[in-house]
């Protein structure tokens, strides 16, 4: 028998260890494990710490400040597939977190990732994309992306057989063509048919996914085409038909209202009855997110005139006033808006004004100021040009409305209820009823705005509705006319002009005109037409009809009256005033004390009704007459004694404060010496003091108005009798030439010109009535610019046509134009006028061709 031999097992190498199976249950542990040599070892640290990570943000916290961010970016390209699978999976989990995408992008983690979307695992596949997506919110990720060609490989796995794959690269390449030049690049990379596949999805995200994308990149015109190219109208339109997919269907509309502008893509849709569909679907709709985006793509659409008409064609206008009347703020903004695009076609705004302005008209009383902003912005748009329509808002009593609308809070708001109103105003009984709804008072604020729009249509407004003398008076009472005036500083051209062209409106009657150059608005109008940039025509207009509406600025600015500047009651010559210097009102100057001053001739001619005491005019028509000063009224409680003309009164007036334009009658003088205090104020009961105080308030409320005139206004009627009958022009001006030199001192010699005292004259009148403002009836000697004035205001009166021109030193003249006789022999010659100045001083009715040595002599000392 054999022996048994027995084989001994060889012990295993001294260096090598025995296999051990590690168990830790805390992070940083399993963190240090990232760096060890084996693989084994590394795929269950990968695989350890993403389930951790995927427990919560706090553990992708802890992770990163164990530093396993930075072990486990060596590890995605590490050889071995397993390990560099899980460490991808890892960061697909941890990119969530802000703090990590942070540390991500300094690795520029974005380039290894995009590496690996070539052919390989799909598990890599799914987290690579998924960190590209969830890194792919900040713009320098994007960037990042798209310099390092992540766009091609991210739409080839558009067609991944995994469905999170596919997910995962349409969501980043939908953050990536929210930048222009990744929406440019995916239109070359043939994008548009992998994303209508993805339409045909089982999965509700990725169809959503598509659908966003597709809205993004059918922005640009070239997608759009390339999309109609693949049947993609068709696809969106069935997606809309399909009950199933109504949680698409916002977004849907929103995709093929990009497509809808162009003109093409419309007629196509047309063509194939999908327009009609689609109104349809719109109607038939009750989700208001669908209504809202419908409304929104006809909007879009109704931006090019074609697709104007075939909207017009399709009755579009039924579709979107029905939808101003949906119970959803959303909806009525963009149906409004809609209705403000489609308003361009003529057809469309005659459609809307017959129905829609009634409901437009309701939205102005909306608290919500978005739906108020767009039903005014319709409005506006639907009464331009369209006397018809804004009658209909008229109708539908929409003013009141309107004018509220002006203190709306949003500026868009506010420019267009202007717009609404001036659109209005061109027809008259429309402006007198939106007058009668205080329009002008409403708009005092809009024009202090600090929005240019609003400024420039709220002047607009105000030259509109200021053709009247009520709404004029109306915008000066409310204190327009400041914040107009501080317009004309605007540096925006458009603001410039509306404001000039409201203020000439404004300045077509004098106490406006007074009132705006109380402002400024001369000076501001005189150094915009000093410059060739800002000028404009509303510019030049405004500061003549300024001026022509204020002649006693003009005469003293200028010197200069025209024959069509017919002089009126209120008129004063102030003189010659110097640049800078504000001319004050005639009631402001009426209240200065007397002054060595110039004395400033008044002109009032027209008997006053409030004149508290006007004592006989004696039988030689001389200027005695007790007037109350109506500046009186002006003063204070403390002042009222003045009030009350009588001797103790008169005798407490303190001095320097005595009415302006009163004068003492001999009666009151004798009264005032030949009684004691106690005596005179036994004159004035109670009830005389407290009729006397009330007479003081009823004062107080009225308008000031200068004292009459009386001895002009016989001036004027004795001209009329006297001067009116004669035959010839000529002759009419020979005679008022001799009856207001008459009136002022007859004819001078010229040698003796220095001896006629008149200035010592016009003293003694500004010292009888205490006052440099002096009626021009009072003057009995006038020098040049005394008689020239007087001339020139009877020749207005009574129909005479000549100018008044201001000379140096005193010197004034007026020129008339005559046409001479035919030369002798020659009949039915008519001859050009010829201009003459008026003798009033050497030979009163000297007639002096302009420019000949004699006119040229008159003029000079």
């Amino acid at each position: 028998m054999g022996k048994k031999v027995k084989k001994e097992v060889e012990p295993p190498p001294k260096d090598v260890f025995d296999p051990l199976l590690i168990e830790s249950k805390t992070a940083a542990t399993v963190v240090l494990m990232l760096s060890s040599p084996e693989e084994e070892v590394l795929a269950k640290a990968c695989d350890a710490i993403y389930k951790f990570a995927s427990k919560g943000d706090e553990n992708k916290v802890t992770l990163l400040g164990l530093g396993a961010v930075e072990r486990l970016y060596k590890l995605i390209s590490h050889e071995d597939p397993i390990v560099r699978r899980n460490a991808i999976m890892v960061f697909g989990i941890m990119a969530s977190n802000h703090d990590v995408k942070k540390l991500l992008r300094e690795l520029d983690v974005t380039n290894a990732l995009l590496s690996h979307l070539v052919p390989e695992d799909v598990v890599i596949h799914e987290f690579a994309t998924l960190c590209l997506a969830q890194m792919a919110v900040e713009y320098t990720t994007k960037v990042q992306i798209f310099e390092q060609g992540g766009l091609e490989p991210l739409i080839r796995l558009l067609d991944s057989p995994d469905p999170d794959v596919k997910k995962n690269s349409v969501e980043c390449i939908y953050l990536l063509v929210q930048d222009f030049q990744s929406r440019a690049a995916v239109c070359e990379l043939n994008v548009i048919p992998p994303l209508l596949e993805l339409l045909k999805s089982e999965y509700p995200v990725i169809q959503l996914l598509a659908l966003k994308t597709l809205e993004v990149i059918s922005r640009d015109r070239g997608t759009r085409i390339i999309l109609g190219e693949n049947q993609g109208l068709d696809c969106l339109l069935k997606i809309l038909e399909t009950n199933e997919f109504n949680d698409l269907h916002v977004e849907a509309l929103a995709v093929l209202g990009n497509c809808l502008e162009d003109v093409h893509a419309m007629q196509l849709i047309q063509q194939t009855g999908g327009l009609k569909k689609l109104l349809s679907f719109v109607g038939d709709s009750t989700v208001p997110d669908i209504q809202k985006n419908a409304a929104k793509a006809i909007a879009k659409a109704a931006y090019d005139s074609e697709n104007r008409k075939i909207l017009n064609k399709e009755e579009v206008e039924n579709c979107l006033i029905n939808l101003l009347e949906i119970d959803n703020d959303g909806v009525k903004v963009a149906a409004s808006q809609a209705i403000s695009a489609m308003c361009e076609d003529l057809s469309s705004k005659r459609a809307f004004g017959l129905q829609g302005i009634p409901q437009l008209v309701e939205l102005l009383s909306s608290n919500n100021e978005e739906v108020k902003e767009a039903a005014v912005i319709a409005l506006a748009n639907l009464t331009t040009a369209s006397p018809s329509n804004s009658s209909a808002v008229a109708e539908a009593e929409g003013i009141e409305p309107l004018v509220k609308t002006l203190n709306a809070q949003r500026d868009g708001a506010v420019a267009n209820a202007a717009a609404v109103l001036t659109n209005m105003a061109t027809q008259e009984p429309l402006r007198l009823s939106v007058q009668s709804h205080g329009a002008m008072s409403a708009l005092t604020e809009p024009l202090r705005s600090t929005s240019s729009p609003v400024q420039s249509r709220a002047a607009l407004a105000v030259a509109a509705l200021g053709c009247d003398a009520d709404a004029r008076a109306e915008l000066r009472n409310a204190g327009g006319l400041g914040p107009l005036v501080d317009l004309l500083h605007s540096k925006n051209e458009e603001v410039r002009r509306n404001a000039c062209w409201a203020v000439m409106v404004c300045a077509s009657d004098e106490l406006t005109a007074v009132e705006l150059c109380r402002l400024g608005a001369l000076d501001i109008l005189e150094e915009i037409n000093l410059s060739t940039g800002r000028k404009n025509k509303f510019s030049e207009a405004a500061l003549e009809k300024l001026l022509d509406n204020n002649l006693s600025q003009k005469y003293s600015q200028m010197g200069y009256l025209s024959s069509s500047n017919v002089i009126t009651d209120g008129f004063y010559d102030y003189g010659q005033i110097k640049p800078g210097i504000k001319l004050l009102s005639l009631e402001e100057l009426s209240m200065q004390e007397l002054t060595d001053r110039r004395a400033i001739i008044f002109i009032n001619a027209k008997p006053q009704e409030d004149v508290l005491a006007v004592e006989e005019k004696p039988q030689n028509s001389s200027y005695e007459q007790t007037t109350l000063s109506p500046s009186v009224s002006r003063k204070s409680s403390r002042e009222k004694s003045s009030l009350m003309v009588s001797p103790v009164e008169e005798k407490q007036e303190p001095p320097g404060r005595r009415s302006s334009f009163s004068k003492s009658s001999s009666k009151e003088k004798g009264l005032r010496k030949g009684k004691g205090k106690k005596e005179e104020e036994k004159m004035i009961d109670g009830t005389q003091i407290i009729s006397k105080v009330q007479d003081e308030i009823n004062q107080e409320n009225a308008q000031w108005q200068p004292p009459p005139d009386f001895i002009l206004l016989d001036y004027i009627n004795d001209a009329s009798k006297t001067i009116l009958p004669l035959t010839t022009t000529r002759e009419q001006v020979v005679a008022l030439a001799q009856f207001v030199a008459d009136k002022m001192g007859g004819a001078i010699e010229r040698d003796k010109l220095h001896d006629f005292s008149w200035e010592l004259h016009i003293s003694e009148i500004e010292y009888e009535l205490k006052s440099n403002v002096v009626p021009i009836g009072k003057v009995k000697k006038g020098t040049f610019y005394h008689r020239a004035l007087l001339f020139k205001v009877i020749a207005d009166r009574i129909g005479i046509g000549c100018s008044l021109v201001r000379g140096e030193y005193n010197r004034a003249w007026n020129e008339v134009k005559l046409v001479d006789d035919s030369p002798q022999g020659v009949t039915g010659l008519l001859l050009p006028p010829q201009e003459y100045i008026v003798d009033l001083m050497f030979e009163p009715g000297f007639l002096m061709k302009q420019g000949s040595a004699e006119a040229d002599q008159y003029k000079r000392i």
